[in-house]
């Protein structure tokens, strides 16, 4: 399907083609721009009101500012569908997403355009202010810096890191705060509060905007007014809004709050800025999926809602004729509850991802017991840490990329000590159309070297189930992966029932060559079996369910009576699954051969997960052809 872009947006293929334009045709042009992203992402799908609410910003930052020499940094980067529109992308729009198309985010490979890879919240305000610094150094000095950040990527601690040393720097940086009051779902804590104060103080902002108007006027009068005027200004905020010196405490100059939907305002503002040396703050203020009415009055759902109609707003669903297991993220939503409501020790926590984890069930259902610290993941384990300290037992639920924040809280805070703190790991292995940047690849490697840590992975719903709740008996770090998506059981709430820290389950008994999973893939190592015996070829099948610990006693049957072994995994097979049970094997002078498949060693690209383990080589097809290999040759022994 063509899907035609605007007459304005037609003719623009980059920022130059943008700057031919009359300041007057620039409103027209953001409502092409919404129009072309609504119309593709109901067709194609993908993040939606992000971008829809920086429509204006994106279209005056590329009016006013010099890119890509100027350098624009966009956080986490769910709004930066304009800015890719904008930037010679716009024939290659369709493919967003889609396996060996553009990516959903900023990608350095993709387009100079494209300054700083993103993906993980709260980047961009040290990364621009890297660049600023290397400018500064190259005495660059007719080069600006922009970093674009939303409140709720504010929240993140990075981003205060980045604002405290912007401070202190001579930098030229611009830091755009996008405040819509959103990041996935409604933003919390106090930072959320004080922004609402700025922007809700009708006397501050009626002082503000004369005092605005002042400044122009009088700054003809040379350097020493200008100087006078910012006295005035500073001393008029400090007065009529308390809290106002929150970034003007960190030697930031701070402006705004100003519509962020006011194209011709913002590049009146933005042209006054570019003449301001040294760090600064402009405050816009937007409505998250503005344009589209469904959008603005449910940004949650709108995030990243997949296709649907633009005209009725209904969003498409597939239809089937008998029930469909549920998301393993809401199985662990549902079992939370059942297991807190039984153990009141129990508590659950997130960093901002109370939707997309399913914990919502959890704050509705128990709201005194469950959190949403933000997007703060170092603070949400360290605060688990806290809550273990005195007898309750947290459930951390962080997506296995997020967890990569927090590693120096999981050995710190928890394994040395020896925490009873459950990490339920969503979205590991690859995560689909979001690509490398949430891919969950490394969290076994990375939990299995920690002392103390328990490493673990279900197969399917009935033994996330079991294993939450043996989790939530044992005295010590526990960790539970599970993938994004789907699982295999449509009568999912079986009775909990509590397994043996380290035991795993042979699925089917063959002969001579075996296959070991851990986690869901292991539905494929049964898939393959069962076309294997068709074949004549009988393998062995097993559900290890731990990485550590490791099953021993099942690992010396295994290797006593099968002469060839393929593991399977869906992590890195550097320092993963399979490169455990090759230690295992070597600590014992096992002698039979080994094939690991599983995530290589070099960086996924984004696809629907079937795509990506397909193209990987641990889908079912690939566990036959590793079988098949066996057999054909004999390969070196390990």
């Amino acid at each position: 399907m063509e899907i035609k872009p605007g007459p304005l947006l037609a003719e623009i293929d980059s920022p130059d083609d943008l700057k031919k334009l009359d300041v007057r045709q620039l409103g027209q042009v953001c409502q092409e721009l919404r129009d072309y992203i609504i119309d593709n992402v109901s067709v194609y799908g993908g993040h939606f009101g992000a971008s829809l609410g920086v429509a204006e910003l994106t279209v005056a930052l590329h009016y006013v500012f010099n890119t890509p020499k100027d350098q624009l940094v966009w956080d986490v980067g769910h709004q930066a569908y304009g800015h890719k529109i904008l930037t010679g992308r716009k024939g290659s729009f369709h493919t967003n997403r889609k396996y060996k198309g553009i990516s959903g985010f900023p990608k350095r490979s993709e387009s100079e355009y494209d300054t700083f890879g993103v993906g993980h919240s709260s980047t961009s305000i040290s990364a621009a202010l890297g660049m600023a610094e290397a400018s500064r150094l190259k005495d660059e000095k007719d080069k600006q810096h922009i970093a674009i950040i939303g409140d709720g990527a504010m929240t993140g601690g990075m981003a205060f890191e980045a604002m405290n040393h912007a401070g202190v720097s001579n930098s030229n940086l611009l830091i755009v705060l996008n405040d819509n009051c959103m990041s996935i779902d409604p933003n919390v804590g106090a930072l959320k509060d004080y922004l609402t104060d700025i922007t809700t103080s009708q006397t501050y902002n009626k002082v503000r905007d004369e005092i605005w108007k002042l400044l122009g006027k009088i700054s003809k009068f040379g350097p020493n007014a200008q100087e006078i005027a910012a006295k005035v200004e500073n001393s008029m905020k400090s007065f009529l809004l308390k809290q106002s010196n929150l970034f003007e405490s960190l030697n930031l100059r701070y402006f705004g709050p100003i519509d962020g939907h006011d194209v011709n305002h913002l590049v009146d503002v933005m042209n006054d800025l570019k003449k301001i040396p040294g760090p600064k703050i402009l405050h816009c203020l937007t409505v998250k999926g503005k344009g589209y009415e469904l959008a603005e009055k449910d940004q949650t759902l709108w995030h990243a809602p997949g296709t649907f109609d633009k005209i009725t707003g209904a969003i498409n669903k597939k239809k089937y004729d008998k029930p469909q297991p549920p998301k393993f993220q809401d199985v662990f939503g549902h079992t939370l509850v059942e297991l807190a409501k039984k153990n009141e020790k129990i508590v659950g926590i997130t960093p901002a991802m109370p939707s997309g984890s399913s914990m919502k069930i959890m704050m509705e259902a128990l709201p005194d017991r469950a959190y949403d610290v933000g997007i703060a993941e170092q603070h949400a384990v360290t605060f688990s840490a806290g809550l273990a300290t005195q007898g309750m037992v947290p459930f951390c639920n962080i997506y296995s990329t997020f967890m990569q924040r927090a590693y120096d809280q999981v050995v710190h805070d928890v394994c040395i000590q020896n925490l009873h703190v459950v990490f339920c790991m969503d979205r590991a292995g690859v995560a689909g159309a979001d690509g490398p940047t949430h891919h969950g690849a490394y969290d076994v490697a990375y939990m299995r070297c920690i002392p103390n840590m328990v490493v673990s992975a279900p197969m399917n719903e009935s033994e996330l189930r079991n294993l939450m709740f043996t989790a939530s008996e044992h005295n010590g770090p526990f960790s539970i992966r599970y993938p994004r998506g789907t699982g295999v059981m449509p009568e999912w709430r079986t009775e909990l029932q509590k397994i043996e820290v380290g035991k795993g389950r042979k699925l089917i008994d063959g002969e001579e060559l075996a296959i070991l999973s851990i986690g869901q893939v292991g539905n494929y190592s049964l898939a393959a079996a069962e076309d294997l015996k068709s074949e004549g070829i009988n393998p062995s099948v097993y559900d290890m369910r731990f990485v550590k610990p490791l099953d021993e006693e099942m690992l010396h049957d295994i290797f006593k009576n099968h002469t060839h072994i393929v593991t399977v995994e869906d992590g890195c097979i550097m320092g993963g699954f399979g490169s455990a049970v090759l230690e295992f094997a070597a600590d014992n002078n096992y002698k039979a051969t080994v094939k690991r498949l599983g995530i290589p060693d070099r960086i996924i690209e984004h696809g629907e997960q079937p795509q990506l383990h397909r193209e990987c080589e641990y889908d079912a097809e690939a566990i036959k052809n590793a079988v098949h290999q066996f057999i054909s040759h004999k390969e070196p022994t390990v």
